[in-house]
């Protein structure tokens, strides 16, 4: 096994989880390797590295993180082929989660060594990777700066929550898109687009498209322009699950979706994908990617 560790990401000790993962795959008389990443931005680079040591040998690459992680390591084992395992270490846990992977390092690591792998969907923005979901508008900026909040005040749920909270009740610009999908058309007006690839995210705010997407689609979500006040309200019933209820709220499920906006085609936006932000190229080209990831699976879980 090929450990791609990510000592940055989540909140818990990375220390004790490296040694939890050591310990469990030498006991079990399992060649492996960690490396370890410190700084974010060597995370693409290492992650090739691992794919590249695990082809030689038919090995299984292992990341070990949160969901930003997870897409840095299966942007590269995707095109592979290789199986993929992961250890959930982060804040939401959105892809381990769906799929019944443990959270916790020790429990994880045990699970994969019996894990079967089974096909997972992945969804692509102009061929980048996303697991969970990507986006672009508002949700980036919320992104951002929840970003800035955990370096104040740490690295968990309620920090990360509050954080959004607060974000989305400020004033935003709001983007004249055109979207065309499935031989359809239309123009909106709107401060964020979202795009879910994961059932357990959309079943707890309330997007009855988590049933597309767990028959072979992607959902997509976007808000109308709205108040403060109507922001607010969105936001208690995303906390209770009825967010697809809402009049301002569009939802509708796709394969493949083009996004144009009224700005020099070429021109970047930002745009987040699993919690990371970067900047692509318009116009963005939202897809079901061809092939799926090998993904272990405890043996106990059937698929989502």
């Amino acid at each position: 096994m090929f450990v791609v560790l990510n000592a940055g990401s989540g909140h818990g000790d990375k220390n004790q989880a490296e040694a939890d993962i050591r310990r469990v795959l030498s006991e079990a008389g399992r060649p492996y390797h960690v490396f370890r990443v410190e700084k974010p931005d060597d995370l693409p680079r290492v992650a090739a590295a691992a794919v590249a040591q695990a082809q030689s040998s038919d090995g299984i690459v292992v990341a070990a993180g949160g969901d930003g992680t997870l897409n840095a390591v299966a942007q590269q084992v995707l095109p592979s082929g290789l199986r993929f395992g992961v250890v959930p270490q982060g804040t939401f846990n959105y892809f381990g989660r769906a799929h019944g992977i443990p959270a916790d390092a020790e429990a994880a690591t045990r699970a994969l060594l019996e894990a079967v792998p089974q096909p997972a969907q992945v969804g692509l923005v102009n061929d980048r990777v996303f697991l969970v979901n990507a986006s672009f508008g508002l949700y980036p900026k919320v992104l951002e700066e929840r970003e800035a909040y955990k370096q104040q005040f740490g690295r968990n749920r309620l920090v990360a929550l509050w954080s959004s909270a607060m974000a989305l009740l400020r004033d935003h610009r709001r983007w004249v898109v055109q979207i065309e999908h499935d031989g359809q058309t239309r123009v909106l007006r709107t401060p964020t687009l979202f795009i879910g690839n994961n059932p357990l995210q959309l079943d707890q705010v309330g997007i009855a498209e988590a049933e597309d997407v767990r028959h072979g689609q992607l959902a997509a979500i976007a808000l109308r322009p709205m108040s403060r006040t109507a922001m607010f309200g969105l936001l208690l019933r995303g906390a209770v699950g009825r967010l697809g209820e809402a009049e301002n709220v569009v939802t509708f499920p796709f394969q493949r979706m083009t996004v144009s906006m009224r700005l020099p085609r070429g021109r970047r936006v930002k745009v987040a994908m699993d919690g990371e932000v970067t900047q692509l190229r318009l116009p963005l080209e939202f897809r079901i990617a061809p092939q799926r990831l090998r993904l272990l699976i405890p043996r106990q879980t059937s698929a989502p």
